[in-house]
């Protein structure tokens, strides 16, 4: 039997069959080491806010503006490079509104093609020609290379590109050529996305996020407890099922089910009008001021009410079914007396503010009837088989997963489970106890089965964990002791509500807690960061997202609009470019036709976390050690055909 590393050798050769061929390659791969280092963007905690979300992409939190301020510095005044990147960020609509207020249209698009080539030029600097052809619109690859990637060299070049735009202009297609270069430089000032968690809930827009999302060029997400929540619900898990009509009911946004994903809540509607119709439901009323019209409004409190009742009735099943995840105490239906109109906790009577539960069988109360049965049954039934959210949990399960450690940063959504003396908090799951990295790995192995494995008993227990992930006090993307929902729906005492986050969020200031967290992920604890989101910064009550000196950043500043009076701007987000780390923090975006009209971009305070002595270079990151391996491999290959151990083959 051949030796392996002479096999593999061999493959090898049938990419690179001659001494010319490899050496080439190792030319082109010791080159790419030498550029600086693409630009990676980290946003997390989106909620479903579309818009603004949009524009952060569009506008790379800032990176085109500062590409259009470098390539023109005092060259243009402020109002033109303002002009300028709002274009770049909508150019269809843009061109539509400039337009109709010039009366030279040849004027304009010969001035403004000349200014999109400049930043086109300066964006693609950083990369290889080929990764810049990759990127080129294929109906105008040719030309924008031709006027873009080429250097200008004499008077004859110059005179071929003015006859280039010229024809542009002549046979009409500036509009187009302007919209693909606009596009173009979007897709070049980023290189990378990272989304650390929390696509859904709460806003409007979530499943518009995730088609935007499959359509990114570069990007990896890190799953939140709400992403996976909607995990669960995609794979059939009732409780998950449940939790997602029940936020989308909360917050008026159940046309994200049935406009965006199709799915029919005709039966549970009618089930709500029908138990609840004379029901004030005074405990669910919906959050956020003029929801739909009067009779609508009322129809989703009711909804609301019907699909809390069945969400408590599966978790209680659900406990009871795995008590392995001791939360025996979350189960509350049974220890109401509404006849008294109080429920018992801890050994103390507490005054319910809803008592009218008239489908709780006080014999068994998590029990549920034959229509609830019937809706259950029609609801896990409906998510199975509703084709866009199969495809949009497809891709978080391809692009996703719970931690992911790139270019020496550790991204994870919520938080590494500590004890209170800041130890890694030890966590018993089907009779194996895990913890750090190791509660991670399991973890995230879990979700898979719940979509894929073959063994039914693996794959429901994969399911019944996306529903401990959302909600667990030992859950990473959870990290609170309890989720209150049964509490804030109906009990006025605040104790009883309070959610204690786990010891982590407490110990972000000490060094020695944040070391063993990179040391146990495998980092550096010189120069590695921990990048996560989940709990909002309370940027107005002077809370700083920089923890420890920049070891730790929490980018969560309130991007959803359900947040942004408590932090008091509109999110954070991260640049990590060649030449450092930059935080910034947006201020609530006004709307899409606000950017267009009056090019008001969201205002961003921009915050130099980390600057680096030496410009970061390809070959310092986790893709240049990929290469320098490759490099290896081929000085081997190169080694073997001048020693004769292999021999050159010309085609």
């Amino acid at each position: 039997m051949k030796d392996l590393s002479i096999r593999y050798l061999e493959r090898l050769s049938d990419l690179y069959p001659t001494i010319a061929a490899a050496s080439t390659e190792v030319i082109n791969l010791e080159a790419i080491l030498n550029l600086p280092k693409g630009t990676e963007h980290f946003l997390t905690d989106i909620h479903g806010e579309y818009e603004a979300f949009s524009h952060v992409l569009k506008n790379g939190s800032g990176a085109v503006r500062r590409k259009v301020n470098d390539v023109f510095r005092n060259t243009l005044s402020n109002e033109d490079k303002r002009s300028l990147a709002t274009l770049i960020y909508y150019p269809r609509e843009k061109m539509e509104q400039v337009l109709k207020a010039h009366k030279d249209h040849e004027d304009w698009y010969k001035i403004t093609l000349y200014r999109l080539i400049q930043v086109c030029k300066s964006a693609t600097s950083k990369y290889t020609r080929s990764k810049v052809r990759k990127a080129l619109p294929p109906e105008f690859a040719y030309v924008i290379e031709e006027l873009v990637i080429e250097k200008e060299e004499g008077i004859d070049k110059g005179s071929y590109y003015n006859a280039i735009i010229q024809t542009i202009i002549r046979v009409g297609r500036a509009q187009e050529f302007i919209t693909a270069l606009c596009h173009l430089i979007q897709r070049l000032v980023v290189d990378h996305l990272h989304i650390v968690g929390d696509i859904y809930d709460r806003g409007p827009g979530p499943h518009i996020i995730m088609d935007k999302l499959m359509e990114y060029h570069s990007i990896d997400i890190q799953w939140g407890n709400h992403d996976v929540l909607w995990m669960g619900a995609a794979a059939g898990q009732i409780c998950c099922i449940a939790n997602v009509i029940r936020i989308c009911a909360r917050y008026g946004n159940l046309d994200i089910l049935e406009d965006g994903y199709g799915i029919n809540l005709l039966p549970l509607a009618t089930f709500a009008l029908a138990v609840y119709g004379e029901d004030p439901c005074t405990c669910f009323q919906l959050k956020g001021a003029g929801i739909g019209a009067p009779h609508e409004r009322e129809m989703n409190i009711k909804l609301h009410k019907a699909i809390s009742i069945i969400q408590f009735k599966a978790e209680g099943q659900l406990i009871k079914e795995n008590p392995q995840f001791k939360m025996e105490k979350r189960n509350l239906l049974h220890l109401m007396d509404l006849e008294k109109g109080t429920i018992r906790i801890d050994g103390q009577d507490y005054p319910l503010l809803d008592k009218s539960f008239p489908t709780l069988d006080p014999a068994d109360p998590y029990a549920f009837t034959e229509q609830e049965e019937d809706i259950v049954r029609r609801l896990e039934r409906a998510f199975l088989n509703c084709e866009k959210l199969q495809q949009h949990m497809k891709f978080l399960l391809a692009k996703g997963s719970l931690y992911k450690v790139y270019n020496g940063n550790l991204l994870y959504h919520g938080c590494v489970p500590l004890n209170e003396d800041g130890s890694l908090r030890q966590v018993k799951l089907y009779g194996k106890c895990y913890k750090g990295k190791a509660l991670y790995d399991v973890l995230d192995n879990y979700v898979r089965k719940g979509f894929v494995a073959r063994d039914e008993k693996e794959r429901q227990r994969g399911r019944d964990m996306m529903w401990y992930i959302w909600l667990h006090e030992d859950s990473p993307l959870f990290g609170k002791d309890k989720m209150a929902t049964f509490e804030r729906y109906f009990l006025e005492d605040k104790e009883l509500k309070r959610e204690k986050k786990n010891p982590y969020y407490l110990m972000l200031e000490q060094e020695e807690v944040l070391d063993q967290i990179l040391t146990e992920f495998g980092l550096p604890t010189e120069t590695g960061h921990i990048i996560n989101g989940h709990v909002p910064v309370k940027t107005k009550n002077g809370e700083s997202p920089i923890k420890c000196g920049g070891k730790a950043l929490v980018i969560d500043g309130g991007f959803s609009k359900a947040y942004q009076g408590e932090t008091g701007i509109a999110g954070y987000t991260l640049i990590y470019n060649s030449y450092g780390l930059i935080l910034a923090a947006h201020e609530p975006f006004e709307s899409t036709e606000s950017a267009i009209q009056k090019e008001s971009d969201i205002h961003s305070e921009s915050i130099v976390v980390e600057r680096v002595d030496r410009r970061k270079l390809v070959g310092d990151t986790d893709i240049g050690k990929d290469l320098k391996e490759k490099i290896m491999d081929l000085e081997q290959l190169l080694d073997a055909y001048r020693s004769g151990t292999l021999v050159e083959r010309y085609r």
